[in-house]
């Protein structure tokens, strides 16, 4: 998850999206004796009636992907014996369909499974299927109730796909397509009355499967010119047109979105052959960087889709090069010194029509530089290395010349405080280094470097170029590639926060950017910069006139542009804001304002953030979503991020993972980063490249609310089995199967435990490449028992829970999704750490935490406030003066304001934790056991490997005894104490809230116990 995004001008343009034309799907059902729009039904037929007294069930099976050669129903009613195998044989219904009807006698349903009668069967992934009464439909493994086959038509006339002229349908009949792309549905069912005559009863006639994503069914509307319609999926989902029913004229229709198209062109017709090619691109920039060139493109347009660009160039001794790429940013490496070179680009379809070539560009080298410009991540095991977590923009200034306030500066009471949202910066960090390194922190998690644009970016969760670091974030001398090798040269690594989901609601520099429609009266000449033909977005450079930073000066028209796809362009909404502001339509970007091309953008927003639409749909207005099954957003993202693997940073941290497919992150992204790390650094810096996503489930379950593909541990495996070629049909069919399978069916590890008092060699082949931030030890860090036994509970359904973030509260929330920063005091504090440094997986500190910095804050509030007032105010002021680290976790100097937040008791607490944990290999990378251990928070550890042999006996707080553990000499690494065990068990007294004993067993040479590690302090001691 990522800060609450800010909704700029709420008040001004929530009208704009409002009146934006949303698709009536999935509204409520009907009421009882009520159609879809509130008109009273027809009683129903008495044949109907007599099965109901009959109490029979007909199943209806769909054979459409079927290729059976028979069909058998077994079953069972309920309270029953079963058929015997393979069943009762079906027969015919109507096409695509086969039936069979079942006298239930007194059960009030049945339990069935299907066969061809020669061993193969459908039996609902080994569930069985659980069937009622009446009319019941089994399609692709969903139950519905419906008859598909009521009033189906005679067959087609051969090359006309509905029996009817192009218009559409013969005289009095209405073949009327439904589109199923958005709703989800596997069945459909179309209720209806034929204008002045009756309502079909509900829940109306089946539809057919007509192609992919369409239903179909045609309808005798004798002499009735057009119908009235409702469309339900049997099972009480309905979509009435919000309320008011649809219209449907007789010919052919469609209806898709909310909208009705009469006369339309048959949606399943075979296209015909593209012949057109795309338009030749436009705007060629090449800029030359060292020996390095870097081209970019405006995207070309195509009557179908342009699939990718070809890039020629010319010049050097190397001839001519052709290259292809999905992306409108390529990136040309290792080229010849001082040398000019001539790029042309053409686009192609996915037919192979080739545009024009572009305007040529041309760069000319520059000296190939002293050094590699690309840093070198460290490449070791990331468990070794506790994570502070910082927001760049809010921890320290080190170049006031590079502060912005953006657009909200006074209207959030930041101007005020005199503290603009763009305040820290890189040079802030690097020269606050030594003060995290003295903490005891070797990996520094930073927020997004890309440039950023909306009204309230300083965060970095809205990208817009994405190829670019923000300009507002470096400074002379303080690059981003300067913070990456000034924390290597430290032993520190950089894990950077990237976002795959979504762009700003702007768009993504050379992928797509939306035009709005604005005008500069005295309305909102505020708010549009006056328009500049030469202007190049930069997030730094600030308007002569108004004094402020540069936003939307090219992004808005008043003037419809050319292609524009959004519909009422300019004209005024009929409403006003609060302050008395005319609206306009197309004046905000949305997902359901036609802007943004399906191609690339989804164009829908979540409904239900725990169904399939949560990936597929855009989570807030400042949060444009990629459709990442496309190739040309891929390439783009790829491109993007390749360019940060090649500066050296150690990991990423990736932002609303769960928002994107499984199978897209296992096919395309973690591949790519993996690739990309192997050939620039090498097989091991790819093999310690840390990637944790954030698998945003604020519940206390071990699953999320029982949807396996929400939960975090989902994403640390790999695919079980193979889908369809395409990403987005594969990402539909991997989500309906692992529902399907649920909790209970998915795969287990035994990677984070000990085998008995041995390290077990972990199985790795089944990981995904992704690990994950451990959400429910977050929302249970309330209390530190809670987490434990949280943690504990989940373990076995991560890949290795031992490559778990850990963390008590972040950026987002606090334990149990509260919006305010940690405040449950200072010895929770103390006693939550104690547990994460010691316990499985990563320890990972929020800014600010040593010092309970801004405890019971609300963490975000947009600029309804001002940022002193929230859980991401400025930090700099407790880290003024100087510090000098002289190892992890020990500070050799240190004078002013940070010499006094150094010796506060959490940070002095986290100082020697780290000391500990560095110390002990089994804290770190070790496998945990609580078998044959008394008390609560207590386990042992052990790791083993490349020569260590490190095992440890901790507990936390309370005391514990162990029993079954190895004889030796144990040394407490907290107070030094020595035990010897002869008969397998030590007995530990509880050391106190906040406080916790590590004994090491001594096993000589290298694996010796540390013995006492630091100096004693306000909780360790």
């Amino acid at each position: 998850m990522k800060p609450t995004p800010h909704r700029p001008l709420a008040r001004a343009l929530a009208a704009v999206a409002a009146a934006a034309v949303l698709p009536a799907l999935l509204a409520a059902g009907p009421a009882a004796g009520k159609t879809a729009a509130g008109t009273t039904t027809t009683a129903a037929p008495a044949a109907t009636t007599a099965a109901a007294e009959d109490n029979t069930a007909t199943v209806f099976y769909s054979t459409r992907t079927r290729n059976w050669q028979a069909y058998h129903l077994h079953y069972a009613p309920d309270g029953g014996s079963w058929t015997t195998a393979p069943g009762e044989v079906m027969e015919e219904a109507c096409t695509d369909w086969v039936k069979k009807t079942v006298d239930l006698g007194s059960a009030s349903g049945l339990r069935a499974t299907f066969t061809d009668g020669a061993g193969t069967w459908d039996n609902n992934a080994g569930e069985n299927y659980d069937l009622g009464t009446g009319a019941i439909t089994v399609q692709d493994g969903t139950v519905a109730h419906s008859d598909p086959c009521a009033g189906t038509d005679p067959e087609p006339a051969p090359g006309d796909s509905d029996g009817g002229d192009d218009t559409g349908g013969t005289a009095g009949t209405a073949t009327v397509y439904y589109a199923t792309s958005r709703t989800g549905w596997t069945t459909a069912n179309l209720h209806y009355r034929p204008e002045g005559g009756a309502w079909t009863t509900v829940p109306g006639i089946g539809m057919e499967p007509a192609c992919t994503g369409w239903m179909r069914k045609s309808v005798d509307l004798g002499d009735a010119p057009k119908l009235q319609a409702a469309f339900n999926n049997g099972n009480g989902v309905w979509d009435n047109n919000n309320g008011a029913d649809y219209t449907i004229p007789a010919g052919r229709s469609t209806v898709e979105n909310g909208t009705v198209t009469g006369g339309a062109k048959d949606p399943c017709a075979a296209e015909d052959p593209d012949t057109e090619a795309p338009t030749a691109p436009t705007g060629v920039s090449a800029d030359a960087d060292g020996t390095s060139v870097v081209l970019t493109w405006e995207p070309s347009t195509d009557d179908r889709a342009v699939t990718r660009y070809q890039v020629t160039r010319t010049g050097g001794s190397g001839g001519t090069l052709v290259a292809d790429t999905g992306s409108t940013v390529f990136s040309d490496t290792g080229l010849e010194e001082k040398t000019a070179y001539r790029y042309t680009v053409r686009a192609v379809d996915a037919a192979g029509n080739v545009s024009p070539a572009s305007e040529a560009a041309t760069a000319t080298t520059g000296s190939r530089p002293a050094t590699p410009a690309a840093g070198k991540p460290l490449g070791t095991d990331p468990r070794k290395d506790p994570v502070y977590f910082v927001l760049t923009a809010r921890f320290n200034d080190g170049d006031p010349a590079n502060n912005r306030g953006g657009s909200q500066h006074e209207k959030s009471g930041n101007a005020a405080n005199d503290d603009p949202m763009f305040r820290g910066d890189f040079k802030g960090l690097v020269d606050k280094l030594d003060y995290i390194k003295g903490l005891g922190f070797s990996a520094v998690w930073i927020t997004p470097v890309v440039l950023n644009r909306s009204d309230y970016d300083y965060h970095g969760y809205h990208g817009w170029d994405f190829y670019r670091v923000d300009p507002r974030l470096e400074s002379a001398g303080a690059s981003y590639q300067d913070l990456i090798d000034a924390a290597h040269a430290k032993g520190m690594k950089i894990y950077q926060d990237v976002v795959y989901d979504h762009s700003s609601r702007w768009g993504a520099k050379g992928l797509f950017t939306p035009t709005v429609y604005g005008v500069r009266d005295a309305d909102w000449s505020w708010y549009y910069d006056e328009p500049d033909d030469g202007f190049a977005y930069d997030g730094l450079t600030v308007e002569p006139k108004s004094g402020k930073s540069y936003y939307n000066g090219d992004l808005w028209s008043t003037e419809e542009p050319s292609g524009n796809t959004c519909l009422n362009w300019g004209k005024p909404t009929g409403g006003t804001s609060p302050e008395g502001y005319q609206l306009y339509n197309c004046q905000w970007p949305s997902p359901t304002s036609g802007m943004f091309p399906k191609s690339l953008y989804h164009n829908c927003w979540i409904g239900n953030w725990e169904d399939e639409d949560s990936r597929s749909c855009w989570l807030h207005d400042d949060l444009a979503d990629f459709n990442t099954e496309n190739a040309q957003v891929q390439n783009y993202l790829i491109g993007a991020y390749n360019k940060y693997v090649d500066m050296g940073v150690d990991g990423f941290r990736v932002d609303t993972a769960v928002h994107i497919p499984r199978t897209t992150w296992n096919r395309r992204f973690l591949p790519a980063i993996q690739e990309r790390v192997t050939a620039k650094h090498g097989a091991e810096a790819a093999r310690n490249f840390f990637v944790f996503g954030e698998v945003a489930a604020f519940v206390n379950d071990k699953w999320n609310r029982g949807s396996v593909n929400h939960s975090a541990q989902f994403y640390t495996w790999k695919e079980r089995k193979e889908y369809s070629a395409d990403d987005a049909a594969a990402a539909l069919e991997m989500y309906d199967w692992e529902q399907a399978q649920g909790p209970a069916n998915q795969p287990v590890s035994r990677n984070a435990f000990l085998d008995g008092n041995a390290y077990r060699t972990p199985d790795r082949s089944r990981f995904s490449g992704m690990n994950v931030i451990d959400m429910r030890m977050h929302m249970n860090f309330g209390d530190a028992r809670n987490a434990f036994h949280n943690g504990k509970d989940s373990d076995d359904s991560y890949n290795d829970a031992t490559y778990n973030v850990v963390y008590v509260d972040s950026h987002d929330y606090g334990p149990n999704k509260s919006s305010e920063r940690y405040a449950g005091g200072t010895d929770a504090w103390a006693e939550n750490m104690a547990l994460m440094w010691t316990f499985r997986g990563i320890p990972t500190l929020y800014y600010g935490s040593e010092v309970e910095f801004q405890k019971g804050q609300k963490i975000d509030c947009g600029p309804s406030c001002p940022l002193a007032d929230t859980g991401r105010a400025y930090f700099g002021g407790h880290l003024a003066g100087e510090v000098k680290a002289s190892g992890f976790g020990t500070v050799e100097s240190a004078s002013g304001e940070v010499a006094d937040t150094l010796a506060r008791p959490l940070a002095r607490h986290v100082q020697r934790l780290n000391q500990i944990r560095r110390a002990v290999p089994a804290l770190q990378m070790g496998q945990y056991s609580t078998e044959g251990i008394s008390g609560d928070m207590a386990f042992k550890r052990r790791y083993t490997g490349g020569g260590t042999d490190s095992f440890a006996l901790v507990t936390v707080t309370d005391g514990a005894t162990f029993s079954g553990i190895p004889d030796g000499t144990y040394t407490d690494a907290v107070t030094g104490d020595t035990r010897r065990v002869t008969d397998g068990t030590l007995t530990v007294g509880a050391p106190g809230k906040g406080n916790l004993r590590v004994y090491v067993l001594d096993l000589g040479g290298a694996n010796a116990a540390p013995g006492k590690v630091g100096g004693d302090g306000p909780y360790l001691k």
